[in-house]
């Protein structure tokens, strides 16, 4: 019996399913086709159907991961210096799902390095991620709760702070628990004031 497109759809989600296990376990250095054929407990040869090349199977794998970003959900706040707060808090690696993203995210940034599309693409990605936090921050200046200045430079600074600190707490769980970065961060926005 031949398989239908909705065999087809479920084996790719379970695929998917086995690209993101291997990323979080091992991020983009451990992602290959057999360590996910083996994830999948599948051969390799099932995989080729997918992914004919590595190339392939990374490009599915940084879409997956900027899916999942995506659609994580948002912490949700008002305006001003709360909404900026739960945006850079949305960014740390607070919870377990947080830490594997970011894990996955920072493992990926050699393989982007690597490639001059990917990394033209990740420039885009983290300038669209700065010009949001920007306006958030011109907000947050416009209602007296950050002073005046320049709201991208401060979105630079900002943005630069936090992806600091997912490094630092994925390198030393037990020294930057979550709390720790919380406390961080409100520290952070506080001198900003």
């Amino acid at each position: 019996m031949p398989r239908t497109k909705g065999d087809h759809e479920a084996r790719r989600r379970e695929v998917s399913e086995a690209v993101w296990r291997v990323l979080a376990a091992h991020g983009f250095g451990g992602l290959t086709l057999r360590a996910v054929a083996a994830e999948l407990g599948a051969t390799t040869g099932l995989l080729t159907h997918y992914f004919p090349a590595k190339r392939d199977l990374v490009a599915h794998a940084l879409d997956l991961l900027a899916e999942r970003t995506a659609a994580r959900p948002r912490r949700a706040a008002g305006e001003g210096l709360a909404a900026v707060r739960a945006a850079l808090l949305d960014i740390l690696p607070l919870t377990a799902e947080a830490t594997a993203s970011n894990r996955i995210w920072v493992s990926s940034w050699d393989t982007a390095l690597a490639d001059p599309a990917l990394s033209d693409d990740y420039g885009r990605k983290y300038a669209r991620s700065r010009e949001k936090l920007r306006d958030l921050i011109a907000t947050a200046q416009r209602l007296g709760e950050l002073p005046p200045g320049d709201p991208e430079r401060v979105a630079e600074g900002a943005q630069s702070f936090v992806l600091g600190l997912v490094v630092q707490a994925l390198f030393s769980p037990t020294a930057f628990p979550p709390e720790r970065q919380t406390e961080l961060l409100d520290d952070y926005l506080a001198a900003l004031g």
